[in-house]
């Protein structure tokens, strides 16, 4: 199988598990959303984004670095899974206890610490079963870890259905989330013990010490973009109650539901950036531009989308108690934009071997983040938590942006410049058709925006020679 072949295949499968995954999510949302109503669900999302912030101590960036060291070189997997999985089982121990501790200090009711406490076993489990998935990536078999998260959402799914069913409470709903993490660390396991046999845990000190100070700046980084992805969610806990939380998350859920788009690419090509940074430096800079234009030809139609029927999603999906979430959703999409746009120039700087300079782009996004949060929350509530994570996500692209373009070697290309300005217009164009046909049903305004898009792109010739040629021989090879 080639080198276009394994992309096309991945990305295949990442695309229909990712979709699928999405259709579950979309449902097991709405369902909760709607049957816990807005403070039970802002409880729920709040447990979520606290636990969240602390998952990355289990992890130290472990995941990041086995995918990138095990593609580079595949006999390296054995000894990084037998001593890695130690080190998880230490560090998931000292995180639960962890959590636990600070939502006492944070002065939570034993509720809600409860709640907490059942979230914390589903993120552990789950963050552990991403060892596996790690390896899986590296050997570029994404199959395994797409089959995983179909289970993780369907089980997720089944068990929103049997609380509204059995009438269970939030906190009992919560145990559901612990019970699913079991099972998807279980299935992580028994999937990689049949495919490349599972060997003993080690413990070899010299090991630990090396894996530990390489992986150390993905650790920095994952810590920095939980804490900017969730820490509004725990300010506006403590500042303005759960049902801010509850109006803040039904719109930020939704837009990170929406960044599934960029996972499935950068899943599927950063072993091969990883490897393309040693073997050739002219294939990995073609495979970063055609990432960013992949994903600014995204990213762009579904921000001015969602700004003009915004409120028929919400509507569609939580129902009229929600549409307070209105005006967060609308400033958030932004956000998703810029998480698209900068994503390769992530995967590029880590693939690099850069990782130390995504690190402290990503510590200043935190600070950044954090710290207008505290400011602006206590006055502006979540549409201010709305608009600092938009501003943080133009600085962070912003600096990424500069990083890269530090290296000579790596440049966007004029193509690609062309490119993004037919995207634009073919975005506003767009925009404009379906705001005047917003009477419509959600669905069928959904399905003609993307005609119109694709029309438009058609007409402006949006792909060179070069690139058609390149999509049919993936399409052709995935048909033989």
């Amino acid at each position: 199988m080639n080198t276009i072949q394994r992309i096309s295949k991945n990305i295949s499968i990442l695309f229909v598990s990712q979709i699928l995954t999405y259709i579950f999510s979309f449902f097991t949302l709405a369902y909760t959303a709607r049957f816990f109503g807005v403070a039970g669900y802002g409880t729920l999302s709040f447990a979520l984004a606290f636990t969240q912030i602390f998952s990355v101590l289990m992890d130290l960036g472990l995941n990041t670095f086995t995918v990138r060291e095990v593609a580079r070189k595949k006999s390296l997997a054995k000894d990084y899974i037998a001593n890695i999985s130690l080190i998880k089982i230490i560090l998931g121990t000292i995180t639960f206890f962890l959590i636990i501790i600070m939502a006492h200090i944070l002065g939570y009711n034993l509720q809600t610490i409860e709640i907490v406490a059942f979230i914390a076993l589903y993120t552990i489990f789950f963050a552990f079963s991403q060892l596996f998935y790690a390896v899986f990536q590296a050997n570029e078999k994404m199959e395994y870890p797409s089959l995983g998260n179909i289970i993780n959402s369907i089980l997720l799914l089944i068990g929103v259905f049997a609380a509204i069913h059995y009438g269970l409470n939030i906190c009992q709903y919560s145990q559901i989330y612990a019970f699913t993490g079991a099972i998807i660390l279980i299935y992580a396991v028994l999937t990689y013990s049949w495919r490349f046999n599972l060997p003993k845990i080690k413990f070899e000190w010299i090991v630990w010490k090396r894996l530990i100070k390489e992986a150390w700046p993905f650790a920095i980084t994952g810590i920095s973009i939980n804490l900017y992805l969730y820490i509004d969610s725990i300010i506006l806990s403590l500042f303005q109650g759960q049902e801010a939380v509850g109006f803040y998350n039904a719109a930020y859920r939704f837009i990170l539901v929406l960044l599934f788009i960029p996972i499935i690419f950068n899943n599927a090509l950063f072993p091969l950036m990883s490897r393309y940074f040693i073997s050739s430096k002219e294939s990995l800079n073609f495979t970063f531009d055609k990432l960013f234009k992949i994903m600014i030809l995204i990213g762009f139609p579904i921000a001015i989308g969602v700004v003009i029927i915004g409120n028929k999603l919400i509507l569609l999906i939580y129902g009229a108690q929600y549409l307070e979430a209105l005006i967060p959703m609308q400033i958030l999409i932004w956000s998703t934009l810029l998480i698209f746009a900068r994503s390769p120039f992530e995967r590029l700087l880590e693939s690099s071997n850069k990782q130390l300079s995504v690190t402290k782009i990503f510590i200043l996004g935190a600070i950044f983040n954090t710290i207008l949060n505290i400011i602006f929350i206590p006055h502006f509530s979540y549409v201010g938590a709305a608009i600092i994570t938009v501003l943080t996500d133009i600085l962070v692209f912003g600096l990424l942006f500069f990083a890269v373009k530090k290296s000579k070697d790596i440049i966007i290309s004029k193509n690609t410049k062309i490119s993004l300005i037919k995207i634009l217009i073919a975005s506003l164009m767009m925009g404009l058709v379906i705001d005047y046909l917003k009477f419509l049903n959600v669905f069928l305004l959904i399905s003609i925006g993307i005609i119109v898009y694709i029309v438009i792109l058609s007409i402006m010739k949006i792909f060179d020679k070069n690139e058609i040629s390149m999509i049919k021989s993936i399409f052709r090879r995935n048909s033989d």
